[in-house]
């Protein structure tokens, strides 16, 4: 049975599912990953083959208000949908779609008749236990939330309107409009799966049937991998330290966020490392070390605390090493994430992108390092997420929908 799963976004909207590929791999199906090319090489060192998708991933633009974003958006989903149907061949039996993909995925279904199933990395669906992600809003109450989550799903449509359209004329299908088809596929109960953990996320009540939480897809990295020898020296040089990253966030703010993060480690007496990432964070001097890409799961339990920018992705990796978080978020759903670690005690307050100083970050820091509070709800929440296994839970779930 040959699976094609398709993603793309940042990095973190896309590196979980080179994990649920290469276990979907081991358990005998033959597993391509369609990314952009700049994800090519994450789906290769997963052992997956590779299927193209067009759109360029890098931030673009500078405009923060709703219109630009969503310009934006629109321009980068326009692009994707322009080379989606050549990633599916007449050998995919099935296809897997992540958050951003299904809404152009649902047409190429409708028009070769291929099964699918969604493979979410954000809750999506509207519910009266909290907002949409995508707003950064506080909760409205159940009703508010609801409708809030509504409206959002309606501004998605409106982003990938030109999208729709132009693959469908592509594909020989009559005109509809996004939320047409989206409708559709809630009243047919299309299954979708959660990658997160409950311990952030428990399922919602009022979600429709067919919505599951299955815990986190990891991202794949060789069991053969070790840190690069300068980071196992700096580790061993002292005390555990402190991790600042941005990931894919804040391009062009290194300077900034680069002295923010050394001020704010110097005030509080605390060792950190600095993860260059696409702000380009560096710095120089005993007490601090600049890294490149490493895999989470073989830093981050040997850190006193995180501080990133609340990706989806690290927010579970941090939690998963029971270690407590400082969150700046950036953008997006970012802002959620960061929200639900605080309210699980794991992290502090979040500190706004914008409003970010050496003096917040350091008080921040004392709080989360210093009192045991956030350590301990850290480890109690891994403690829940070792119970969860994401990629078997979807295994199981496709050889259910193919069984029958």
């Amino acid at each position: 049975m040959r699976i094609l799963i398709a993603a793309a976004g940042s990095r973190g909207d896309v590196a979980p599912y080179t994990g649920l590929g290469a276990e979907l791999s081991r358990a005998g199906y033959d597993v391509a990953l369609a990314v952009p090319d700049t994800f090519e090489p994450l789906a290769r060192e997963a052992g997956l083959e590779v299927r193209r998708l067009p759109a360029d991933t890098r931030v673009r633009g500078s405009g923060t208000r709703r219109r630009d974003v969503m310009r934006t958006a629109a321009a980068f989903v326009t692009e994707l949908g322009q080379g989606f149907a050549d990633a599916v061949d007449e050998s995919t039996d099935l296809l897997l779609l992540s958050t951003t993909t299904a809404p152009l995925g649902w047409h190429l279904c409708e028009a070769t008749g291929t099964p699918s199933l969604g493979v979410y990395l954000q809750p999506t669906t509207p519910t009266g236990d909290f907002p949409p992600v995508v707003t950064g809003s506080r909760s409205l109450g159940r009703l508010g939330n609801r409708a809030t989550g509504r409206f959002a799903l309606r501004m998605a449509d409106r982003v990938y309107e030109q999208a729709v359209a132009q693959l469908r004329h592509r594909l020989g299908l009559a005109p509809t409009s996004p939320s047409e088809t989206r409708r559709r596929q809630e009243r047919a109960n299309w299954p979708v799966l959660h990658g997160f953990s409950t311990a952030l996320v428990p399922r919602p009540s009022d979600w429709r049937p067919g919505l599951d939480v299955v815990g986190n897809w990891w991202p794949h990295h060789d069991p053969a991998e070790r840190l690069p020898a300068e980071l196992e020296d700096f580790l061993a040089a002292g005390p555990r330290p402190v991790l600042v990253g941005f990931g894919s966030m804040a391009s062009g703010e290194g300077e900034r966020l680069s002295e923010i993060a050394v001020r704010a480690l110097r005030r509080t007496g605390l060792r950190g490392i600095l993860q260059a990432g696409s702000a380009g964070l560096t710095a120089d001097g005993d007490d601090v070390l600049t890294i490149g890409d490493v895999p989470h799961a073989l830093l981050f339990p040997r850190l006193a605390a995180v501080v990133h920018h609340g990706g989806a992705g690290t927010s579970a990796a941090a939690l998963r090493a029971g270690v407590p978080a400082v969150t700046v978020p950036v953008t997006a759903d970012q802002p959620f994430w960061a929200g639900r670690l605080a309210a699980l005690g794991a992290a502090t307050d979040p500190i706004p992108f914008r409003s970010l100083t050496a003096e917040r970050l350091a008080d921040s820091l004392n709080r989360v390092v210093r009192q045991q509070s956030h350590s301990r709800a850290a480890a109690t929440a891994a403690q829940h997420m070792a119970k969860e296994n994401g990629a078997r839970r979807t295994l199981e779930t496709i050889q259910n929908l193919t069984d029958g």
